[in-house]
């Protein structure tokens, strides 16, 4: 196994998915591009955040985790991460549900929708270490994909399911 890498998530091998790349050598994060065509609508109360799937699935060591940030032109032309920042965990890689597939989950804030074609580049991922407490107790094994820590998932046609950045 790897120490931590981007792969093609079962489903899409066959859909032109390219693995993220930094764009510079002093680059943080690997620019990750839309999976598929999605129109995001613009946002207004009680609209529900729009799925953007990648047809990626990514791959850590058991103390890392990633990080799905937003990108400075996606922010420019009016797309928000529907929670700020995404955090996804070492164990979600491979899972049963979806295999690990990722999505990003956005609001789109500008005044007109938003049409993202596939391979725009939609957020950024940035690998990182993490610290556990001195009394850590967790023992707990991750038991699926999207929807194993109690979140609905969102609706949009795109499958396999991904899991939201939420």
């Amino acid at each position: 196994m790897k120490l931590r890498g981007f792969e093609i998530a079962k489903g899409w091998e066959d859909r032109d998915i390219r693995l993220p790349r930094r764009s510079t050598a002093h680059a943080a994060g690997y620019d990750i591009e839309a999976g598929a065509d999605v129109l995001v609508p613009c946002f207004r109360p009680g609209i529900a955040p729009t799925l953007i799937p990648t047809g990626l699935k990514a791959c850590c060591q058991p103390d890392e985790c990633y990080f799905v940030f937003n990108r400075s032109s996606g922010a420019g032309k009016g797309l928000v991460l529907a929670n700020g920042v995404g955090v996804i965990d070492a164990d979600y890689y491979g899972n049963p549900t979806n295999d690990g597939h990722f999505g990003v989950l956005v609001f789109n804030v500008s005044d007109h929708d938003l049409q993202i074609k596939k391979g725009d580049r939609i957020a950024q991922v940035i690998f990182q270490k993490f610290l556990l407490t001195d009394d850590d107790q967790a023992t707990g094994a991750r038991q699926g994909g999207f929807g194993s820590t109690d979140q609905p998932a969102p609706n949009n046609p795109a499958t396999p399911t991904p899991h939201p950045v939420l």
